[in-house]
């Protein structure tokens, strides 16, 4: 498969059919990657041909969805030089009330399949390339959240050992957003989504931009000497 011509380089980006994966996947397209987009949904189709990139539709938790990913990347014409591991799932519940199952799933998806993917890209990861995973703010502690808060603050010790484990041809690292503008975030009542944004320092709610543009720095040059860290996007919200 060929790339555009104003591209020179390769970026995959999982839990891209919406949402802040369909952003990040944007700003890399805009700033000279192929963008390929992962993601469960059949959603993915549509988006890569709307960002000019290529759709790999799979489950990450399997090992045949990694390969379907693995094959994308061999086909291309152009080197991989970023891997952006967002794909994520909640399933919340007050932990009194949490199934194995709500607490396994959600550890598989947004733990097991950011680990699983980068071990089985590394290889095909240019060298002076870099891995983005996305961990969250919420890995500090939510009410009702308990096994997504342990399933993100897994994903920075994962970061922290990945970095060490492929420095220094690759660098790992992480990116933690806080209160983000989204279709959930909508969909709260009126006063506990006021409530929230009052708590953050800088006075409003994130923009899923804001997480794709640091994203997109960690991927580049300019953070070369950055590895194995987790960066909170949060407007100031990381405590309390």
């Amino acid at each position: 498969m060929s790339a555009p011509h104003s591209t020179h380089r390769a970026a995959v980006v999982t839990g891209a059919a919406r949402g802040i994966g369909r952003e990040i996947a944007a700003e890399l397209a805009a700033t000279g990657h192929l963008p390929v987009l992962v993601d469960v949904s059949e959603q993915v189709e549509l988006t890569a041909q709307e960002l000019g990139g290529v759709a790999v539709r799979a489950d990450l938790t399997s090992a045949d969805g990694r390969e379907l990913v693995a094959k994308a990347v061999g086909e291309l014409d152009v080197p991989l030089t970023l891997l952006v591991n967002n794909a994520g799932i909640t399933r919340d519940r007050m932990i009194g009330k949490m199934t194995e199952d709500d607490f396994r799933a959600v550890l598989r998806v947004n733990l097991g399949a950011t680990y699983e993917l980068t071990v089985a890209l590394a290889d095909r990861i240019a060298d002076g390339g870099a891995v983005v995973n996305l961990s969250s703010r919420a890995q500090l502690g939510n009410v009702g959240q308990f096994n997504y808060a342990v399933s993100k603050g897994g994903v920075i010790g994962c970061t922290r050992a990945l970095a060490l484990a492929y420095a220094p041809r690759l660098r790992v690292n992480a990116v933690a957003p806080g209160f983000i503008a989204s279709e959930m975030t909508a969909a709260m009542p009126d006063e506990v989504r006021e409530r929230v944004v009052a708590s953050v320092p800088l006075g409003r709610a994130g923009e899923p931009a804001d997480i794709a543009q640091t994203v997109r720095w960690l991927g580049s040059s300019e953070a070369g000497y950055v590895t194995g860290q987790v960066i909170y996007v949060c407007g100031g919200r990381s405590f309390g």
